[in-house]
């Protein structure tokens, strides 16, 4: 089997559809090209060849009258198209490989939409002029880019095949980027599927308002922003690290601003100097923003949880959320 893309500069869009499909179909070899005769006999023809036909292996969006675009209105570039074509297999397959786990076609179908647009369409989005990468310019788009031989490359190395070999050579780096990305996006989405249940059934003390977590890496706070109103903190044991965490609620995906903040008298302090502050010996830091906190032992951050708590409520008297 032979997958064919373009020759010449390359883009996030034709790398990542490359990498999908290099992922699915390993044997694969790969030609970087313009001749239209062996775009012609390629099992795949991405980005190059002006047709898009996904049953022959066709995902070109350059040619005259294409308007292919997501229900949302974001047209689609060649990583789109084999994404639209090939995500959730693509998504199956890594969860298989990077987390030991069998998806359902209903996950695997899920996680791909949610790829999609978190990552695919700005992909598309870049490539066809419709939007820039970041602030600054620097997303995943412009990272990729630079991959590309600058005009230094091109003089030391000419236009022979020593310059089309580091061309090549150069655009399979940019495509085990774009798979790393792939993977710890589907790792992701995995592992905060499987928490799910866990955080549910983790104990909750203090009347309700603090959630403990047996484990600091696992994803939280989309289901205790969504399922659990009355959790003010959220204590967790950092495996790694061998302490307990204390951790403030974030109001929403978007917001810095917390549910409830811990004590201001502790911002920014560190190891004597918090100890002294809340009594707790083993206490060990407390950010400057107060979000986060943590001591060596679980007596020592319940005991700053309970002050956390009790400070709110001298602040707010009976405005704490009831269990």
């Amino acid at each position: 089997m032979v997958i064919v893309t373009h020759s010449g500069k390359f883009h996030a869009d034709d790398a990542w559809a490359v990498a999908v499909l290099n992922i699915l179909f390993p044997e694969c070899e790969l030609i970087r090209t313009r001749d239209p005769a062996v775009i012609e006999a390629a099992d795949f023809a991405i980005d190059v060849g002006g047709l898009w036909d996904p049953a022959n292996g066709r995902f070109d969006h350059h040619q005259k009258g294409f308007d292919g675009a997501r229900p949302c209105g974001v047209p689609y570039a060649s990583a789109g198209l084999v994404w639209k074509e090939y995500g959730a297999r693509c998504v199956a397959a890594l969860a298989a490989v990077h987390s030991g786990h069998a998806l359902t076609e209903e996950s695997a179908r899920s996680f791909a939409f949610a790829i999609d647009a978190d990552i695919v369409q700005y992909l598309d989005l870049s490539d066809v002029g419709a939007a820039k990468n970041a602030p600054g310019g620097y997303g995943l788009s412009a990272v990729v880019s630079g991959f590309n031989p600058n005009w230094l490359d091109e003089q030391r190395l000419g236009y022979g095949e020593q310059a089309d070999a580091y061309r090549l050579a150069q655009f399979r780096n940019a495509m085990a980027l774009l798979t790393d990305v792939m993977i710890n996006a589907v790792k992701y989405r995995v592992g905060a599927m499987l928490a799910l249940e866990q955080v549910r059934q983790s104990e909750l003390i203090e009347d309700g308002k603090v959630l403990v977590l047996n484990n600091s890496a696992l994803p939280w706070t989309a289901v205790v922003r969504k399922e659990m109103p009355t959790v003010l903190f959220v204590i967790s044991h950092s495996l790694a690290e061998q302490r307990y965490m204390i951790h403030t609620v974030p109001v929403s995906a978007e917001s810095f601003k917390a549910r409830a903040d811990l004590p201001l008298a502790w911002a920014g302090l560190r190891d004597a100097d918090l100890a002294a502050v809340t009594g707790v010996a083993d206490a060990g830091f407390c950010h400057n923003g107060r979000f986060i906190a943590a001591a060596k032992s679980f007596e020592g951050i319940r005991t700053m949880a309970m002050q956390a708590l009790q400070e709110l409520e001298q602040e707010q008297p009976g405005q704490l959320p009831p269990q």
